[in-house]
C-alpha cells in the first residue's frame, strides 16, 4: 500500500521496512507516477452492489477524488498479485472473495498501471485500513461517472466499463482433446483426463491472452468447464475448473452446458475438433476452437 503525506513529497508507508517499489517514476515530460515497478489496482464488481471505490483523503495525490484500491507493485510481483494485495491492505478485500476476470494494462513504456477486474464471489464489507482512505463505498456501475474521479481512473473508466459486459467461458471436450495426442491415453483414460484437467487448472491462474479469444484488453481469466464421459468420469476430483460428468452422451452434455452458459450471457468458446459437435454448439450460440488451439495455450504455461 502507498500512503502519501499531507505535504508534497514521496508517499510515506506504515511502520516497517520500505519496499524498493515505493518510489516515484518521472516521465520524460515531467509527470510523476507512483511505483518503481509499476502499480496495480482492483476493480471489484459485486453483482448486487456495483464497483468498490475508494474516496481518497484531501492531502493525498489528486486528493478528494474517487478511485480503485491500488498502489505500487513490489519487486517481482505479478500485476494480479499486486492488485489483490493492495486491495486487501487498503480496503480489507479478502483475496478468496474475488474471482479474476480480466487484466487491463496501461503501459507507458517507463511505467505501467494494471487494473484487475474481479467478480465478487463471496460478499464482504470493505474496511478502511490506511489513512489514505476517507471512505469506501459500493457504487452502482451507472453512477460511477457521477463521482469526482481520480484523473487516471476517469480516463480509463469508459474502457473498463465496456469490459464488465464480457464474461468469457471455455467448454472443453476432454475426450476429444485427450484423444488428439497419441500418448497412450487409451490405456488409462481417467489418468489422461486428470492430467489435462490439471493443466486447465494452471491455465485458470495464468489467464489467456486477449487475442487468443478475440477479445479486448490484455489477459482474460475465463470460466473453464471440462466435460468428461465414459471411463474418464472419475477424473477431476479437487479441480479448480468445473468438471461436468456426462451420464450418457458427452456431446449432448457439452451442448447442454454450452446452452446454459450462453443463456447466462457468457461469451462461450467450445474446444473440440469434432465437426458435428462444432455445428451443434455453433447453433447454440458458441464459438468453436480446435484442440490444437487449446494445446498451444497449455504449452505456453511455465
Amino acid at each position: 500500500m502507498s500512503i502519501e503525506p499531507p505535504t508534497p513529497g514521496e508517499p510515506r508507508r506504515p511502520h516497517g521496512p520500505r519496499d524498493p517499489g515505493d518510489a516515484w517514476v518521472i516521465a520524460p515530460t515531467g509527470e510523476r507516477y507512483w511505483g518503481r515497478f509499476g502499480a496495480a489496482g482492483l476493480l471489484a464488481l459485486d453483482p448486487e452492489r456495483g464497483v468498490l471505490l475508494q474516496h481518497r483523503v484531501s492531502w493525498s495525490h489528486f486528493g478528494d477524488t474517487w478511485a480503485l484500491p491500488g498502489g505500487a507493485r513490489n519487486e517481482g510481483e505479478s500485476a494480479c498479485d499486486g492488485a489483490l494485495r493492495e486491495a486487501a491492505e487498503e480496503a480489507g478485500v479478502p483475496v478468496a472473495a474475488i474471482r479474476p476476470r480480466v487484466m487491463s494494462v496501461l503501459d507507458l513504456g517507463y511505467w505501467s498501471y494494471a487494473t484487475l477486474v474481479g467478480d465478487v464471489v463471496v460478499p464482504f464489507e470493505p474496511t478502511i485500513s490506511d489513512p489514505e482512505s476517507r471512505e469506501l463505498a459500493w457504487v452502482p456501475v451507472d453512477q460511477v461517472a457521477q463521482h469526482p474521479l481520480h484523473p487516471g481512473f476517469a480516463s480509463s473508466w469508459d474502457g473498463l466499463r465496456d469490459l464488465l459486459a464480457v464474461r468469457p467461458a471455455i467448454v472443453v471436450d476432454v475426450a476429444n482433446v485427450v484423444g488428439s495426442v497419441p500418448d497412450g491415453w487409451w490405456r488409462d483414460r481417467a489418468g489422461a483426463a486428470d492430467r489435462l484437467i490439471a493443466r486447465l487448472d494452471r491455465l485458470v491462474g495464468a489467464g489467456v491472452a486477449a487475442e487468443a479469444l478475440d477479445l479486448p484488453a490484455q489477459t482474460w481469466f475465463p470460466e473453464i468447464v471440462a466435460v468428461v464421459e465414459g471411463q474418464a468420469r472419475a477424473a477431476g476430483d479437487g479441480a479448480t475448473v468445473e468438471v461436468v460428468r456426462a451420464e450418457a452422451s458427452g456431446d449432448d452434455e457439452i451442448v447442454a452446458v454450452t446452452a446454459r452458459l450462453v443463456a447466462a450471457g457468457r461469451t462461450t468458446t467450445v474446444v473440440t475438433s469434432d465437426r458435428a459437435l462444432g455445428d451443434r454448439v455453433t447453433d447454440a450460440g458458441a464459438g468453436v476452437r480446435g484442440t490444437r488451439w487449446l494445446l498451444d495455450l497449455l504449452d505456453l504455461l511455465p
